[in-house]
């Protein structure tokens, strides 16, 4: 009888993991741009990240000449390819747009974390937004220094 019930209970709570194994599973996105929650959810932290921006000192000196609207465009559509979604970014190579911009590492660092707010305020998971960037992260020597 107590050979039975350890059965029963082995039975029960091999099923129970299995369930849970299975829906981790199917809540993993296919892609970093499904995790950012497709089209609207990329422009809700692209939106939060320049509103961040512009009110940052350290940042928004390097955006006084741009036309912003543009610059929320091309950012859209590069963020939108790094993370595999149906975009194709057709702008510059990033040496060659941020050449003459005189970005510090200081700069760089500051621009992570403010992406890093706005896609927490996004409700972007934790694992969405590491993958995010580090996708993004080898970017640097082609954005620092040029």
């Amino acid at each position: 009888m107590i050979c039975a019930l350890r059965r029963r209970v082995w039975s029960l709570v091999s099923a129970i993991l299995l369930i849970l194994l299975l829906s981790a599973c199917a809540s993993q996105p296919a892609t970093v741009y499904e995790g950012l929650g497709g089209e609207p959810g990329l422009e809700a932290v692209v939106d939060n990240l320049l509103e961040r921006m512009a009110k940052d000192e350290q940042i928004v000196r390097h955006f006084q000449d741009a036309d912003i609207a543009l610059f929320r465009v091309g950012l859209t559509e590069h963020l939108c390819d790094v993370a595999d979604g149906p975009c194709e970014y057709g702008g510059e190579g990033m040496k060659a747009t941020h050449r003459g911009l005189n970005i510090t590492q200081a700069d760089f660092d500051r621009l992570v974390q403010l992406l890093i707010y706005a896609m927490q305020e996004e409700d972007i998971p934790i694992g969405v937004r590491n993958d995010l960037l580090k996708r993004l992260a080898p970017m640097y020597g082609d954005v620092v220094y040029q």
